[in-house]
């Protein structure tokens, strides 16, 4: 499928947290003008160095995004404003709203927002109508995903063609959603993750290696629905549905509901300490860094970033 090319050039990145940081990265990478703002100092103060980090991870020479002291200079001249708040909807609003207000009127405004709903988070700005959710899967800069909304289809396909443009992979939502489509499936797996620990079925190490080493290692090339359509062998899916719908009913029936207790907690925290092994925080990201570049090459070599069937 070929996508239009679409002109955006320019990018404002508002919040320099890790989103913020990982987006800057990429932009720069795909040689975009990035330019940010965070109303706190010390985040300022450190973005250019976080952006080099993540830029090195991808295999380029790192350059500096220009970190600016106020939200108006930081959105003069954008033509993509991307909001990184953290996820409160009264915070967003004033965020969304004072960019709206500032922003050049062509801009299109974005959120990364991972869980919030538009009609939330739009409450209250000069153009909710001119706001688009675009929420990338962490690392943005690693991870193709992002996932759109918005209620104006022309100005969601633009931006779709933009993100295509510059190598990632964008899903439309038909309509609004809390937690979108991806945050939901991952909150349902953890769901029945932490139920299992709870019931003492497996230890935390043992869970996630059941995912890794099993389905994981699927969903990497494959979704659930192609996934199942395969499971029904040479019949396929109608196969997989008529004959083996029932066994899913079965496992459906027996899924659990964690309770978010202390005791859970304890148990979580104390299942991660001992299946990290003593390996730091730094270092953790750093050896997932690594592998999922490695996948991302992989799946390119193969012609896996598009859609082959």
């Amino acid at each position: 499928m070929s996508h239009r090319e679409v002109n955006m050039t320019t990018i404002a990145v508002i919040g320099c947290g890790t989103i913020g940081v990982s987006w800057a990265a990429y932009f720069l990478s795909r040689g975009l003008l990035v330019t940010a703002f965070d109303p706190d100092t010390n985040a300022r103060a450190y973005f250019a160095q976080r952006v080099a980090e993540d830029m090195r991870t991808l295999g380029v020479d790192p350059i500096t995004p220009v970190v600016s002291p106020t939200l108006e200079e930081a959105l003069q001249g954008a033509e993509l404003v991307v909001e990184n708040a953290s996820e409160s909807i009264a915070l967003k609003q004033q965020v969304l709203a004072d960019i709206q207000r500032i922003a050049p009127s062509q801009a299109l405004v974005v959120s990364s927002t991972s869980s919030l709903k538009h009609s939330d988070i739009t409450e209250g700005t000069p153009a909710p109508e001119r706001i688009i959710i675009a929420h990338p899967f962490n690392p943005p800069h690693l991870v193709p995903l992002v996932e759109l909304y918005g209620p104006d289809s022309e100005r969601v396909q633009r931006l779709a063609d933009f993100y295509h443009s510059i190598g990632k992979q964008p899903v439309v939502l038909r309509k609004e959603m809390v937690g979108h489509i991806a945050n939901r499936l991952s909150s349902a797996l953890w769901r029945e993750a932490l139920y299992l620990l709870q019931e003492g079925v497996a230890s935390v190490e043992d869970i996630d290696l059941a995912v890794t080493a099993g389905p994981g290692l699927r969903w990497a090339i494959q979704g659930p629905f192609l996934t199942y359509h395969l499971g029904g062998g040479q019949g396929g899916i109608r196969h997989y549905l008529e004959h083996l719908g029932p066994s899913q009913e079965y496992r459906w029936a027996s899924l659990g509901q964690p309770t978010m207790s202390d005791e859970l907690y304890e148990q979580v925290i104390q299942g991660v300490e001992s299946a990290t092994h003593g390996h730091s925080l730094p270092d953790l990201f750093s050896e997932r860094d690594r592998q999922l570049t490695a996948i991302q090459h992989a799946l390119a070599s193969n012609g896996k970033q598009e859609k082959s069937l």
